[in-house]
């Protein structure tokens, strides 16, 4: 079991605990906002489980049928994740509606709200783990889970600080105005969750700062060639994909080109260790005069 599963892992069990001590928050106090906060730990454990579907799924190694990998099948958990925090919202929207025509005081309020900063707080360690581990292993769909929780963590002090004015003030139409708050911070969520992933379905160009560093490692590296051009590439997940055109003098031999191809996808690997490489070599009569100036 490699580390990216070990944490997908690990997120459906914080999510089985966080989920139990805020349902229990809610049995305890009848509050919808708790409620809202209750349902939206059941998503969290549903994506949890979609999450660790689509890692090991991602994890297997090319075949003839997925030549380029399986790595997208992330994004699709990703995406899956984003639909379902918005059916929440929209469950947790009804919930507070009813609430609000017909206030009711929370019982247990201290007790409840205890063990909901219990749930909160363990979120929220569990939420740091994931972001910072999930970027490092380069993993959409632990980056994800992350960015739920911390959104859950955000809504659920929100909530906290909510319900301790209502029982000071004794406000308890503060309860469904909140549950109702905490639903819209989720259709947020939800929606810019769907967005980011949509755009690694939709073959999305690496980052700046990195396709500055692979124009560098060609420039440097490809020493012998006149230029390169029509560079593109893609990222899935942990994987980047990297292909351009590579001209070299007319009289170069065939083993001389394979050469500066290996020179120079050995220096996109230390850029890039994921990456995937194709060199097309053209003669110098192909050349565009644009793209990237080969160093000397």
């Amino acid at each position: 079991m490699n580390n990216v599963t070990r944490l997908a892992v690990g997120s459906v069990a914080v999510g089985i605990a966080v989920l139990a001590l805020k349902a229990a928050a809610w049995w305890m106090t009848g509050s919808v906002a708790l409620l809202s906060d209750a349902i939206e730990s059941t998503v969290n454990v549903v994506t949890a489980l979609a999450a660790l579907w689509a890692i090991r799924v991602a994890a297997q190694p090319a075949d003839a049928q997925h030549p380029y990998g399986h790595h997208k099948a992330e994004y699709f958990s990703a995406v899956l994740e984003g639909v379902l925090i918005v059916l929440a919202a929209l469950l947790i929207l009804r919930e507070s509606w009813a609430a609000l025509r017909a206030p009711v005081p929370a019982a247990m309020p201290g007790p409840g709200l205890a063990v909901n900063m219990a749930a909160t707080v363990l979120n929220a360690v569990w939420c740091r783990v994931l972001l910072t581990r999930g970027r490092a292993l380069k993993s959409p769909a632990l980056v994800a889970d992350g960015r739920h929780l911390l959104a859950d963590v955000v809504t659920s002090v929100g909530v906290a600080l909510g319900l301790v004015l209502a029982i000071l003030t004794g406000w308890w139409i503060l309860d469904p105005i909140l549950a109702g708050l905490v639903a819209i911070n989720i259709l947020w969520s939800g929606w810019r969750l769907i967005a980011a992933s949509l755009s690694g379905l939709l073959d999305e160009a690496v980052p700046e700062t990195m396709l500055a560093r692979i124009r560098e490692a060609i420039a440097t590296e490809a020493g012998g060639a006149v230029e390169a051009h029509d560079l593109r590439t893609r990222q899935a997940g942990p994987a980047i994909f990297i292909d351009f055109h590579l001209v070299v003098p007319g009289d170069t031999s065939v083993a001389d080109a394979h050469e500066i191809c290996d020179r120079v996808e050995a220096g996109l690997k230390r850029v890039a260790p994921n990456a995937s490489v194709t060199i097309h070599v053209e003669p110098e009569h192909k050349a565009k005069h644009s793209g990237i100036v080969v160093l000397d």
